[in-house]
């Protein structure tokens, strides 16, 4: 790709709009980096498929690359070096799943150790801090870190982690990664980004001063709905030591198969997110325009509160929107259930576009006391547009709105 297509694609996207620029050579580096046919005998383009467990030895202990599939793998290795340079990083790691990425980052730490997380995290996360590490003497503390002065006053001399999700799930409110980075750089404390929402196109937490970034790869990554799998992502050497260990003594990897199929969907994760983003804006701004929805929240809008703060980081959003409807847990379900294009279905990320509640299915294990301070109400509705024509979507939704009022 040309120095002058990627600027012209930078500004249109980007700086025109007051946002960060794309990153230069994303789509290039998706399709080439790892993928280089010379490393295959065969010197098949397409990275082949190798799901042998174990690999022959020229002696005892005595292998050439590898030796046994959980510790190594081919195809897991193609991927995770492809996923690493779209970050900017040095080194990424697979995962059975993004609570498995989570597993491992969490299992670096000891008994006595104290971690502070954002209080608005995917419901899982919020799950296994609170009632899976927690019962291996790992406290965790959820606090507002939207204002930066919560994250310092939570800190205690055994704080070794903090965890923030940017935008959050499913309030879409925006940490200031910078400004959190570097109050983790003065108190020596590890910070993890979990960019999911995002992926590597809008958002690169490890330029912003993160020291690791993890992915739900089933999410936007992946973006077909059809596998499960999470990463890491992290320029440091002793952190991507640590991890590798625990990735090989924990086996909490990923399929052969299932990383051939996110190599594959990398090739298009550029384009995908550009349609998100067009059609989470189109289908924002037709539900401003309606009487029968209170609020639309999409930080990729001037109508979101954390507009500017978002810009400064981001290139752009994807097809992530939380509105609340008028009325309650029964308009809501009207509405989910009149729903004809958009699927009703937990997840994100996919071509399809989906619509859930997150008060009883994705957030419902987040305390009942916690989901009210964090307005997670029975009228919240989170939308994850897909790729299909805004018109279609957006009369599906007329529809809908009319059925529940």
């Amino acid at each position: 790709m040309s120095s002058h297509s990627n600027s012209v694609e930078n500004k249109s996207m980007g700086e025109e709009n007051g946002f960060q620029p794309l990153p230069v050579g994303f789509m290039t580096k998706a399709i080439h980096v790892g993928q280089d046919p010379e490393q295959w005998n065969s010197l098949s383009v397409i990275p082949p498929i190798t799901m042998s467990t174990t690999f022959k030895q020229h002696g005892p202990a005595e292998f050439k690359l590898y030796e046994y599939g959980r510790s190594g793998n081919p195809t897991r290795n193609v991927l995770e070096e492809c996923l690493a340079s779209l970050d900017g990083g040095k080194y990424g790691l697979t995962f059975s799943s993004g609570l498995g990425a989570t597993s491992a980052i969490m299992s670096m730490l000891s008994a006595g150790d104290h971690i502070i997380s954002g209080d608005d995290i995917y419901g899982g996360t919020n799950r296994l801090f609170s009632k899976v590490i927690s019962r291996f003497g790992i406290e965790s503390s959820f606090v507002d870190t939207i204002d930066t002065k919560n994250i310092v006053a939570a800190i205690k001399s055994n704080t070794k982690l903090i965890w923030i999700e940017t935008p959050t799930n499913p309030t879409l409110k925006v940490n200031d990664i910078k400004a959190i980075s570097e109050i983790c750089k003065k108190h020596k404390i590890i910070l993890v980004v979990d960019n999911s929402f995002l992926t590597s196109y809008f958002q690169r937490p490890l330029e912003l001063g993160a020291d690791m970034v993890i992915y739900s790869l089933t999410k936007y990554m992946n973006g077909h709905s059809d596998i499960v799998m999470g990463a890491v992502v992290t320029n440091d050497e002793d952190l991507h030591a640590q991890l590798r260990f625990l990735q090989n003594a924990m086996g909490i990897v990923p399929s052969p198969f299932d990383c051939s199929q996110v190599n594959r969907s990398l090739k298009t994760l550029g384009l995908r997110m550009r349609q998100h983003n067009q059609n989470g804006v189109a289908i924002s701004k037709y539900l401003e325009s309606h009487p029968n929805v209170i609020k639309v929240l999409n930080p990729g809008l001037p109508s979101h509160p954390h507009y500017e703060r978002f810009k400064k980081q981001c290139s752009g959003h994807s097809g992530m929107i939380t509105f609340f409807i008028k009325g309650g847990m029964e308009e809501s379900k009207k509405f989910l259930k009149a729903l004809k294009v958009f699927t009703l279905a937990e997840s994100l990320g996919g071509f399809e576009s989906l619509a859930e509640l997150p008060c009883v299915m994705t957030h419902a294990s987040v305390p009942p006391e916690q989901r009210k301070t964090l307005g997670i109400t029975d009228n919240l509705i989170r939308l994850s547009v897909g790729l299909e024509d805004s018109e279609d979507l957006i009369a599906d939704l007329q529809q809908a709105l009319k059925a529940a009022a």
